[in-house]
């Protein structure tokens, strides 16, 4: 992989960032963004963010009413990157033990085994989140933040391109639970799911012309290419070096500073109950330097920051009541914010 940094002090330079295979990033993900967009249609940005979380090595959280495909675009990713992935179904009497896994005695030798939950993947798909008490959401805690495991006082490593991909209905919705705060803090990004435009909607209708039954959207990606297992491994190896290389994006102090100044403000805005964490400041700085690769660039500008910043704060702000009441959302706020910091030249 080859980086460069900003010549001059100048904004206006792009470097080759290159992966095994002689290809970019920026052309890995195009390349992903267009296939997927075979199958989930009109969501090209939140696809690009999805595949940006998954260079980053962050967690994933979609919010949308049913019916808008927000499993299919986890699963649409995972099969893309020829990961392992495994989906939980949240409801109400989940337990934690489901999640995550337990110890069962064995008969035949007298022992306690430990019997691995569905955690141990590549790619969690937690569907319905807020459907299951705080219980058992605060199960992923740890798997979250650590990426292990431990019972009866013994870790146990997860997979090291683990992410958790969780869905969820709006708060108002019959039945749901409000995700705890610490949970929230957690996820790299919250995404918006919602209705396709009409035009997007008739090329939804369009993929089941001439097919029997209701089928599977995910049987466009069954060609030849997708049963290459070694295609598959090189996508994973390939999202492993960008990991690594996400450390040598640089951001000047300026622009880090920058970041600092938004989170800070959000802290200090009338309408904020809650404002966002050191860790969600550590998450865009992180997003911004994975959003400036995605631009063919090894160094993080003003832009990048204001490009992800809406995704990675969303949910980790906290309105007060009147502010709710009066009809403002969080993503006003942030665009306020944004608006007051000045901007680094």
């Amino acid at each position: 992989m080859t980086l460069g940094g900003p010549h001059s002090g100048h904004y206006d330079c792009e470097v080759s960032v290159q992966l095994e295979g002689n290809i970019s990033v920026k052309d890995l993900v195009k390349h992903l963004r267009e296939r997927a967009e075979q199958v989930v249609v009109g969501q090209s940005e939140n696809i690009e963010r999805v595949i940006l979380a998954l260079l980053c090595g962050g967690h994933i959280l979609l919010e949308g009413v049913p019916g808008t495909a927000k499993t299919l675009l986890a699963r649409t990713v995972a099969r893309l990157l020829g990961v392992d992935c495994k989906r939980i179904q949240f409801t109400p009497d989940l337990m934690p033990s489901d999640i995550v896994g337990t110890n069962v005695f064995n008969l035949q030798t007298s022992k306690f085994e430990f019997r691995p939950g569905p955690v141990f993947t590549d790619v969690l798909i937690a569907d319905e989140i807020n459907r299951t008490p705080p219980k058992t959401q605060a199960a992923l805690l740890e798997v979250m933040e650590e990426k292990t495991v431990t019972i009866d006082g013994v870790s146990h490593p997860l997979s090291p391109l683990f992410t958790v991909v969780a869905t969820q209905n709006p708060i108002e919705y019959e039945g749901t639970y409000r995700l705890p705060e610490a949970q929230l803090d957690r996820f790299l990004i919250k995404l918006s799911v919602t209705y396709p435009p009409p035009d997007e909607e008739d090329r939804i209708l369009g993929l089941y012309q001439g097919r029997s039954g209701l089928g599977h959207p995910l049987d466009i990606l069954g060609g030849p290419e997708f049963a290459n297992e070694g295609l598959a491994q090189l996508s994973q190896r390939r999202i492993q070096q960008a990991r690594q290389w996400v450390s040598s994006v640089s951001a000047r102090p300026e622009v880090s500073g920058y970041i600092g100044q938004i989170v800070r403000r959000t802290r200090e805005m009338e309408q904020v109950l809650m404002g966002a964490s050191s860790r969600a400041a550590v998450h865009l700085l992180q997003a911004s330097k994975v959003q400036a690769m995605l631009a063919g660039r090894a160094f993080v500008i003003p832009d990048d920051v204001k490009r992800i910043c809406l995704p990675v704060l969303r949910h980790r702000i906290t309105l007060q009541p009147d502010a709710y009441v009066e009809g403002f959302t969080t993503d006003d706020i942030l665009k306020t914010a944004l608006e007051k910091v000045e901007v680094p030249r």
